[in-house]
């Protein structure tokens, strides 16, 4: 058994490392181009938006509040006219991802705590690489990409960009096992 507190270089390098990847796969290759799709008369649906001062959050229309509410024959019939959506608003300005690549990188270490935690238990000190690599890259690999499926069986999400989200999940659980692995105590 190895304890967490003993592995934060692993976690941190395997951070570092994931946030370089994921750098490289969102800003230098093409992959996500057709995950996000125009709108159809987007400026007037913008305004539409603007005029109905839709404050930041979460949103769901036709939107029923409750299970009895969706049997509603109003929300039945909202709900067959469409279109349905699911769409979240942030709040307007100058593009900026300081906070969100903060936040991505934030995350990657929780995901190398969690990741720790997992190969820690399983393997002592002087494990095998693909031991570590093994049990460090299935955890980094679940965090990274199980939950992802919800938004494609509940929300409707692309299934392809899904499937993509996922494929960089794999990748991001490769690194992070790689670097458990080169630097598990020996």
């Amino acid at each position: 058994m190895v304890p967490v507190m003993s592995l934060w270089i692993p976690i941190f390098a395997s951070a570092v490392l994931v946030f370089i990847v994921s750098s490289i796969i969102h800003m230098v290759l093409p992959w996500h181009t057709g995950d996000l799709k125009r709108l159809p008369s987007e400026d007037d649906v913008m305004e539409a938006l603007r005029k109905a001062n839709v404050p930041p959050g979460d949103y769901m229309a036709p939107y029923a509040g409750s299970m009895k509410a969706m049997s509603d024959p109003a929300f039945v019939e909202k709900r067959t006219r469409g279109p349905v959506l699911a769409m979240t608003v942030v709040k307007g300005g100058p593009p900026s991802m300081g906070s969100s690549l903060l936040l991505w990188f934030l995350y990657s270490c929780l995901v190398g705590v969690f990741a720790a935690y997992l190969t820690g238990r399983a393997l002592g000190p002087g494990a095998p690489y693909l031991a570590v690599f093994r049990f460090a890259g299935a955890a980094a690999f679940m965090c990274y990409s199980m939950a992802l499926l919800q938004n494609s069986i509940w929300y409707k999400r692309n299934w392809s960009a899904t499937i993509k989200t996922m494929i960089d999940g794999l990748v991001y659980g490769l690194v992070t096992a790689g670097a458990f692995g080169w630097l598990w105590p020996r």
